[in-house]
């Protein structure tokens, strides 16, 4: 059974976003980790880069295959977690804190395109 916080939003592509003050932390949930199996390397987006929600921003490269990243919303890329460049495990090991992947700077309030944790509990 995967970790589903209670105080995160999801997407039905399996990325988790919490949003405080404007700015949206993001990463890829527990049960992704899971499924992609041991991560060995994530692409980045340049801060400063523009995203638009539900569009890809990067990639996450695990032994046995590589995923597409999604924008959970719209805005401007604030920061990266940069330790990721030299541990992507970091992601498996610790998915909802030290393995976040993005900050956002949010566009406007995200919380209608972003599913609850028990509506993604159903999901997966």
């Amino acid at each position: 059974m995967s970790l589903v916080p209670e105080n995160l939003q999801y997407t039905k592509d399996h990325e988790w976003a919490l949003v405080e003050g404007g700015v949206a932390t993001i990463g890829i949930t527990d049960h992704a980790q899971r499924e992609l199996g041991d991560i060995v390397f994530v692409e980045l987006p340049k801060v400063g880069a523009q995203l638009k929600a539900g569009e890809s921003f990067g990639t996450i490269e695990a032994v046995k295959t590589v995923a597409e990243l999604y924008a959970p919303v719209a805005g401007v890329v604030a920061a990266v977690n940069a330790d990721l460049a030299s541990d992507a495990g970091v992601v498996n090991q610790d998915p909802y804190g030290k393995g976040w992947i993005i900050k956002v700077t949010a566009d406007k309030s995200p919380q209608t395109e972003l599913m609850s944790a028990a509506d993604y509990n159903k999901l997966i």
